[in-house]
């Protein structure tokens, strides 16, 4: 196992600067994801710490070694890719056993590793199947067993899941989280799903145009967003934004705080309350989605702001008909207009 630090990373294709001075530090046995849309950087940042991307400036350090000259094959870290790359020709056996056949170790000590792998991940019966055999669930597994078998100091996951179905992302989430309570290594996780992020990660690095906007917890970054783009970001269905003008005649005043021209108002859809009478926003119901456990009421405000509440139960009016909602003062965010920052 061993810690991870990253000081003022830079990554150029050509004059395209594509990541920008990015500073983390990654304690001993903690499970990082990072997390952010499409083209923030993520899959970049990952593949320079594993030595698949040639880093432009800055160091990166694996434990108390800067490894910017060291070949991938010796940095101690071992990568899940979103796409297997299993050997189709191979057994599974043969599959997890190749990366320390290259590296030349003794055999009794590959049978140990793979077997051992095997156990931990529930495989034991495919090990002589081709990867044709199995379902994309287990190939992953087989893809993490040969992860697994070289021992590395850091795990890197690059999108593992996003090939599996909405049934097996979830069993193989699973799956992934015991694997590092078993095992107590360093694990970094690269996802564009922030519910992943939310269930698996000590700490979420969120990415942006390749910069970090916020590191913390999971409930950090949910209870306080640093920006306006953390808090849409973290959370399904996202939070919703309103200007003071988007409030009801009295809504500005049950806030607890004055609410001026230049600041945005945030409400989870989840602490929106259906309410007759103290009415913080309101709006035209225009769509019901009903989940069973909880209702997404989507609703369109006087000023044409489109937004959800997350209700218990569905609302028992037809659409068309004004709602309001309150909410209470504690469960408010407000940022800055112009910049997106947070205001506390």
């Amino acid at each position: 196992m061993a810690s991870l630090t990253l000081r003022d990373v830079r990554k150029n294709y050509g004059d395209v600067q594509v990541m920008h001075g990015v500073d983390l530090d990654i304690v001993d046995g903690e499970f990082v994801v990072f997390v952010g849309p499409s083209g923030c950087g993520k899959s970049t940042l990952l593949r320079m710490i594993a030595g698949l991307e040639e880093i432009s400036d800055g160091t990166v350090a694996i434990g108390d070694k800067v490894v910017n000259d060291v070949a991938a094959s010796k940095r101690g870290v071992a990568m899940v890719f979103q796409t297997y790359a299993l050997y189709p020709h191979m057994t599974v056996y043969k599959n997890m056993a190749f990366g320390l056949k290259q590296a030349k170790t003794d055999p009794a000590e590959i049978d140990k590793r793979v077997k051992s792998a095997a156990e931990i991940l529930q495989i034991n019966d495919y090990l002589e199947r081709s990867p044709r055999n199995l379902s994309g669930g287990q190939r992953q597994r087989v893809a993490i067993g040969r992860a697994i078998v070289r021992d590395p100091e850091v795990f890197l996951f690059d999108e593992p899941l996003s090939n599996l179905d909405a049934a097996l992302r979830v069993q193989t989430r699973l799956e992934i989280a015991r694997l590092h309570e078993r095992l107590k290594t360093t694990m970094i996780y690269v996802t564009h799903d922030q519910v992943e992020a939310m269930t698996l990660a000590d700490k979420i690095v969120v990415l942006r145009d390749g910069r970090i906007e916020q590191v913390g917890s999971p409930i950090e970054l949910y209870e306080r967003p640093a920006n306006a783009f953390v808090a849409q970001f973290i959370g399904s269905p996202k939070m919703n934004f309103f200007s003071p003008t988007c409030l009801t005649a009295n809504g500005a005043s049950q806030l607890g705080r004055e609410v001026t021209a230049d600041m945005e108002v945030g409400f989870r859809p989840e602490h929106l309350v259906m309410s007759d009478s103290n009415a913080v926003v309101e709006g035209t119901l225009e769509l019901v989605e009903n989940l069973g456990e909880y209702a997404l009421v989507h609703m369109l405000s006087e000023s044409k702001v489109e937004f959800i509440a997350k209700t218990e139960k569905p609302p028992t009016v037809p659409k068309g008909s004004v709602i309001g909602f309150s909410i209470k003062p504690e469960l408010v965010h407000y940022f800055d207009k112009n910049s997106g920052a947070r205001l506390d």
